[in-house]
């Protein structure tokens, strides 16, 4: 059973739509329907404002920490189509990069795995998902569009996980581990969820996985720390989370965890990827686990917090 140890007071005015702590869990981000995105040392339990950021002209839909291998850097996307890089600068915070190249809403960002170096995925209304890379020696970003990404729009981005099992190498031939392929996954109004693959300095569309019969609102890929191959969970506002596998790439199956009773908004996988929480219109979290079947069951339900994961 999982228990509501601490609740804060954020303050804003209007609805949350993202609350994310970093990544030693000291730091708690904020941001709402209001524009504003709010920092919180969390430290010991206790809570206090350190900084409120003023720099969208409209509701700010999600805020991703980067690895703190790049500094403290917090990146946020808003209806107003902008990307903002934020920098933690002694006592303050600064923007230190503003991207605006998307003609609607950016719904969704999330930042690559360290290891593939500074590089922030960016899902939008417009249809298109841009990737932002940072040359880090100049302090310089590249931006690569995938154009048309999503009919009508992209509502989630996920990054596959670096630490891919070894049953997926890219070579089997090889005793030597190849350089992983980065890839990511994208939900959209199209109620498809897609896998994009780098390859020859373009992307590419690797994968179509079609099982949802509205629009995605959620993907999430799963990390491969204990289970040994790749897992993706899409929601939908067709009431459905789906589990998506594959040990391969290129063939996926499909498993229904459950049917809701109202639309799905998001999923997010526990570190180790054997539990994921659920959040929709229900105003509930639902925490999910399989069994010794592999049937998905849930084990905790909780109305008291389903407001921050929405």
């Amino acid at each position: 059973m999982v228990s509501l140890i601490n609740t804060i007071d954020t303050g804003h005015e209007d609805i949350i739509h993202g609350a994310e702590l970093d990544y030693y869990g000291l730091k708690l981000a904020t941001c709402s329907t209001d524009g504003i995105i709010k920092i919180f040392d969390v430290k010991n339990g206790n809570q206090s404002l350190i900084r409120e950021l003023k720099g969208h002209q409209g509701p700010v839909w999600q805020i991703s920490w980067a690895h703190p291998k790049y500094g403290n850097l917090l990146a946020s996307c808003s209806y107003d189509r902008k990307v903002i890089i934020w920098k933690e600068a002694g006592s303050d915070w600064i923007k230190i990069y503003e991207y605006n190249n998307h003609d609607s809403s950016v719904n969704s960002i999330a930042w690559a795995p360290y290891q593939y170096g500074l590089i922030l995925a960016c899902g939008s209304s417009d249809g298109s998902i841009s990737i932002l890379t940072c040359n880090t020696e100049f302090n310089t970003w590249e931006c690569k569009k995938i154009s048309n990404a999503h009919t009508i729009g992209c509502n989630a981005v996920s990054w596959c996980p670096s630490n891919v099992p070894d049953n997926m190498f890219e070579s089997k031939t090889s005793s030597t581990r190849p350089p992983i392929m980065k890839r990511l996954t994208s939900g959209g109004c199209d109620n498809c969820i897609k896998i994009w693959k780098e390859e020859n300095d373009r992307w590419i569309e690797e994968n179509r996985l079609e099982g949802h019969s509205d629009w995605v609102r959620d993907v999430s890929w799963s990390s491969s720390i204990v289970i040994p191959k790749m897992q993706i969970a899409s929601a939908s506002q067709d009431r459905r989370v789906i589990i998506w596998s594959s040990d391969d790439f290129i063939n996926w199956t499909s498993t229904i965890l459950n049917t809701f009773d109202d639309v799905v908004w998001g999923v997010s996988w526990s570190l180790t990827s054997n539990i994921l929480a659920v959040t929709g219109g229900d105003n509930k979290v639902s925490l999910w686990k399989t069994n010794v079947e592999n049937q998905w069951i849930c084990i905790n339900e909780d109305a008291s917090c389903a407001s921050i994961l929405t």
